[in-house]
């Protein structure tokens, strides 16, 4: 039952939550770091083909995009605590079986379906469900810092599990992943609250105390109204396709390729995951910085150019390849790193522009269809490496994918639409 209300102490409680959230996102990075690493291993050991390991990926990212749009809704039911605790557990099991597997359909379903069910049921939805309750003031700050926390444990884990796999096979890299999936647990258990009103707070920076509301079984299906009628406008699938395209040249492409990519080329794995761990970094720097252009500059001219030079980047990509790290690579990786989720801010304004109360569940389904991209290149990319023995073709093909996600973003129209109405589901 709610405790009754009383003062906050000196740190308030909010602050706890926000540091376990940030915990637990950390510890999400690993297991989303470990993909791109597992192809040269398992295609050695086992002899699956890339687009076979490849469509395992696949089926992890689509889950988890698909996944994301109810995962708010799943929380408002049976509670932030409980969802996390259990998808963080169900992530351990599917990460540990692979140890033991023999077969390729036990890849697709230990890492495809296990551990894509539990990390979407961990998306974007857990940090701003965080976020919205425990947070009235502070909420920029503390969004950006959940945000930055995913780039954060890809830098962490990404030269470890490289090392391990390098060194030590890929068994003891998916055991650490495990491992670190339930090491998280206990604290999720012990120290998460669904709502200030657990303990008996407000909110940090409220002035008055708020009940906690009741739950609301009806979440998902209001997800599903909103998705029928944001269809119905051509905003939404400009939008939907331009972020397709972002998960197709970023998750799809770079974090699951770019290491075996640079790999075919003689550069040792340690050395490009680092990398890409470094992109993670500048990964930080973009999305704040961008965040700032957004609040000053049109949404759609910012997302255009995002992707205009994310393309022309691309591009570059098969020349700067080589078996050692050099100055252009370099530029390259700051180059890209600060661009990976720069059009995250203009996508959300874009989404809030034209969909109003209804955005964040637009904005859901416009994430969906980003990890659905994801997934079609992360199979096509290795069933282009099985068919034309380099990546090439794909980095080229993901470049023109750019250029016409500029165009797209640039013909989406000014003038807000009406916001959706409900639709009878």
């Amino acid at each position: 039952m709610p405790r009754a209300p009383r003062a906050p102490g000196r740190i308030h409680r909010a602050w706890y939550v926000a540091v376990v959230t940030f915990v637990t996102i950390i510890g999400a990075a690993a297991f989303a770091s470990l993909p791109g690493l597992l192809i040269d291993p398992l295609h050695t050991e086992f002899d699956w083909s890339r687009g076979t390991i490849g469509f395992a990926v696949s089926v992890n990212l689509a889950l988890y995009g698909l996944t994301a749009p109810f995962a708010a809704a799943l929380m408002d039911r049976f509670g932030i605590r409980r969802v996390v605790a259990v998808a963080l557990t169900v992530i351990s099991v599917g990460s540990v079986l692979t140890v033991w597997m023999t077969a390729a359909w036990q890849l697709v379903l230990y890492w495809g379906v296990l551990v894509g069910l539990g990390s979407g049921s961990m998306a974007l939805a857990f940090a701003a469900t965080v976020t919205n309750r425990w947070f009235v003031a502070r909420r920029g700050l503390v969004t950006g810092i959940l945000t930055a926390a995913g780039a954060s444990g890809q830098l962490v884990f990404l030269p470890l599990l490289s090392w391990l796999v390098e060194h030590h096979g890929w068994r003891p890299a998916a055991v650490t992943v495990s491992l670190a999936a339930l090491a998280v647990v206990p604290f999720v258990w012990l120290l998460l609250r669904d709502h200030p009103a657990d303990v008996g707070l407000p909110a940090y920076g409220a002035t008055e105390f708020v009940a906690k509301p009741a739950p609301v079984p009806g979440a998902a299906r209001r997800a599903v109204s909103v998705l029928l009628s944001a269809a119905r406008t051509g905003p939404f699938w400009l939008l939907a396709g331009t972020f397709a395209i972002c998960g197709a040249s970023t998750n799809g492409l770079v974090k699951t390729h770019f290491v075996p990519a640079a790999h075919d080329h003689g550069m040792p794995i340690t050395a490009a995951a680092s990398l890409l761990a470094v992109i993670g970094v500048f990964d930080v720097v973009g999305t704040i910085a961008s965040g700032w252009f957004t609040d000053r500059f049109e949404a759609r001219r910012l997302l255009a150019v995002y992707y205009a030079l994310r393309g022309v980047s691309l591009l570059f990509l098969p020349m700067l390849l080589a078996p050692s790290v050099h100055p252009p690579m370099l530029f390259f990786i700051v180059f890209y790193g600060l661009d990976w989720v720069a059009t995250v801010p203009p996508t959300i304004a874009l989404c809030r522009e034209h969909y109003g109360e209804d955005s964040a569940i637009v904005f859901g389904w416009v994430l969906a269809s980003h990890q659905v991209g994801a997934a079609v290149v992360a199979f096509a990319g290795g069933l282009a490496r099985d068919v034309f023995g380099s990546y090439d073709v794909v980095w080229y093909a993901s470049g023109a994918l750019c250029a016409a996600a500029a165009l797209m973003a640039l013909i989406i129209r000014r003038s807000p639409a009406p916001a959706p109405g409900p639709v009878a589901v």
